[in-house]
């Protein structure tokens, strides 16, 4: 059984969930630029509450291939008034924050944010570690190779699979060490990844619930859907849906998307395949 302590409120991962995106930055790869402002904002994150959402993850930093980082006081500039803003409207629901810096992790929780989602895996800063066990908060580790400037040229593995096994298992005894509880592992599909190794890791996903942790997947709308169906992000939306199907049936307890309707369908259906109220 998996819970998540999410600043005082229980999250039950038991079962599957879903975890609706929500970027406030001008460039990310399918919705840059489409929630600027507060009526927008709000609008969406309502949207995905009432389709079933059990997070919302606030990014404001683009980390598609070939992107360029922005400022530590640009994230924060971007990312602070809207987590006040859904914590202040929606004051039940679980606000996580996209961000691999702990100085904004900081104040991204002292906003209202209670999880923090890193695409890093704690390597970009390495004060991340250290601050997730003083605010002791649910931390997301995602495995990335380079950087999402970088990524995507040539990235090389071995064994896809047993690379990451590794490596979560190096990042999970430093963790708990430091005495983080909640922690929750990403495979980072697309984040240094061809689309084979995309895919293999996909097929093996369940290799992974020997971490004994919550396995979140973010497959929305990528490439690796694109690239198979000869499709678009803005054509990918069933694409999306299969992938992320079978990802439930391989073992994944939190879904991170774009569009919360589809997902919780799929959610809804394995569900009752697995018999699970």
């Amino acid at each position: 059984m998996y819970q998540l302590n999410c600043g005082g409120v229980l999250l039950d991962v038991s079962a599957p969930v879903v975890m609706g995106i929500l970027n406030v930055t001008p460039d990310s790869f399918f919705d840059g630029g489409k929630f600027n402002d507060e009526t927008d904002i709000l609008k969406q994150a309502e949207k995905m509450l009432a389709e079933g959402a059990s997070i919302i993850d606030i990014g404001a930093v683009s980390t598609k291939p070939g992107s360029i980082g922005i400022s530590e006081a640009e994230e924060l500039n971007r990312l602070i008034p809207v987590v006040k803003l859904i914590n202040k409207h929606f004051p039940k629901a679980v606000v996580s924050v996209d961000t691999y810096r702990s100085q904004v992790a900081i104040r991204a929780v002292d906003s209202g944010a209670a999880i923090i989602n890193d695409i890093s895996g704690g390597e970009f800063d390495k004060n991340m570690f250290a601050t997730i066990a003083r605010l002791q908060v649910p931390y997301v580790m995602m495995h990335i190779q380079g950087t999402p400037e970088t990524m995507q040229q040539n990235p090389v593995y071995e064994n896809v699979t047993l690379e990451l096994l590794r490596y979560f298992v190096t990042k999970l005894e430093q963790l708990r060490n430091l005495g983080v509880k909640d922690c929750i592992i990403d495979p980072g599909f697309g984040f240094g990844k061809t689309v084979e190794h995309n895919y293999e890791l996909l097929a093996s996903l369940r290799t992974f619930e020997t971490l004994d942790c919550p396995i979140l997947i973010g497959v929305s709308r990528k490439a690796m859907i694109n690239k198979v169906l000869n499709t678009t992000p803005e054509n990918a939306l069933n694409g999306t849906t299969v992938v992320n199907t079978v990802a439930l049936m391989n073992g994944a307890r939190i879904l991170r998307v774009h569009d919360v309707k589809e997902a919780m369908q799929a959610v809804k259906i394995i569900n009752k395949l697995n018999k699970v109220d």
